[in-house]
């Protein structure tokens, strides 16, 4: 019995050839157009693939990103038009994948590579493996040129990763911190700058990383107003007195380096230029040994400092005392424990 021409039109109406958009499908790309590519994925017409959607990157060659006879998988971006063909992409597949590694990252802080590609007021725009992204001013190593980072690149970690309202955060100062902690160690001396001031403390930058000085940990007198006594990106030295690995938290204080109770409050100046020797000196004293923290080896790489609180972020617990004060300490009703 022959099988005509009007029987194999029949037969192929019998099918079910309804394509949706969203749906996944496979196929071969067997012939190059000015603008995109037919793909064969099993229905009654070809499918095409516009050479934008071909690939997150720029596209030069479309031979190179989607070769003739290579099956592989495709998204539909577009229903089946009046003659049955649909639209295909492997752009928006690759975004979707990358949301999902994204996440994954996130969850395993990880770091991801970034090159700044624009500028806004509240920060940078960056390419992420082809993904727009952004990294707020406060999280950007250099905050005071930022015309001058577009092109560059570097490392980041990410902050939030939200494939619904497509929102891609990142930080350099986190990637930056994760990386130097593990070059710190407990009972050396740092100098930095502070970068934030609190209601509880204040933060300082050094090295790549940030670290607290609570304001506990300040003077063994009283501090009333750390207004009065820091301003942002004043350099100050202080003495690492706990890596805590659970909070992500560097803890720095200067009091261990007064020579009498509020020495720091009266004379700032005169405590950290001799800082360095009277570090030494601490750790050297018998009598001062079991009070003032040992150098111990760097933390676990793996830890990342916990980032800079939001402004109106709750004050975290108050750190406990590394150095017992002074029996001589004078001490306000009200001051904070």
């Amino acid at each position: 019995m022959s099988f005509s021409s009007d029987d194999f039109a029949k037969a192929l109406e019998q099918h079910n050839y309804e394509f949706q958009t969203g749906q996944l499908v496979r196929g071969k790309a067997y012939s190059y157009e000015s603008d995109g590519a037919f793909v064969d994925i099993g229905g009654k017409s070809a499918a095409f693939l516009p050479t934008e959607e071909a690939s997150l990157r720029r596209v030069t060659d479309l031979s190179q990103i989607i070769p003739l006879g290579e099956e592989r998988q495709f998204l539909i971006i577009r229903e089946q038009d009046a003659d049955g063909q649909v639209t295909l992409s492997v752009r928006q597949l690759e975004l979707r994948q990358l949301w999902v590694k994204f996440s994954e990252m996130q969850e395993n802080n990880e770091t991801v590579q970034v090159r700044v590609s624009g500028v806004n007021k509240g920060g940078v725009t960056v390419d992420a493996r082809g993904l727009r992204g952004f990294i707020p001013r406060s999280h950007l190593i250099d905050r005071e040129n930022l015309e001058g980072l577009i092109g560059k690149a570097f490392t980041t970690s990410f902050i939030e990763v939200n494939s619904t309202t497509k929102k891609l955060v990142l930080s350099q100062r986190l990637a930056t911190q994760a990386a130097s902690l593990s070059q710190v160690a407990i009972g050396t001396l740092v100098n930095g700058k502070v970068s934030g001031i609190k209601p509880f403390g204040v933060f300082v930058d050094f090295d790549g990383a940030t670290g607290l000085l609570h304001i506990n940990q300040i003077s063994k007198n009283y501090v009333a107003s750390l207004g009065e006594l820091f301003q942002v990106g004043q350099p100050i030295r202080a003495l690492v007195t706990d890596v805590d690995e659970v909070k992500r938290r560097i803890s720095l204080s200067t009091k261990v380096l007064e020579n009498y109770p509020g020495e720091i409050l009266e004379n700032m100046a005169a405590v950290m230029s001799e800082a360095e020797s009277r570090a030494q000196k601490l750790h050297e004293a018998p009598s001062q040994a079991a009070k003032v923290p040992k150098p111990k080896a760097p933390v676990s790489e793996t830890a990342a400092p916990e980032a800079i609180a939001p402004e109106n972020s709750a004050p975290p617990a108050p750190i406990p005392e590394a150095i017992p004060p002074s029996p001589s300490a004078l001490k306000a009703p009200d001051s904070p424990e």
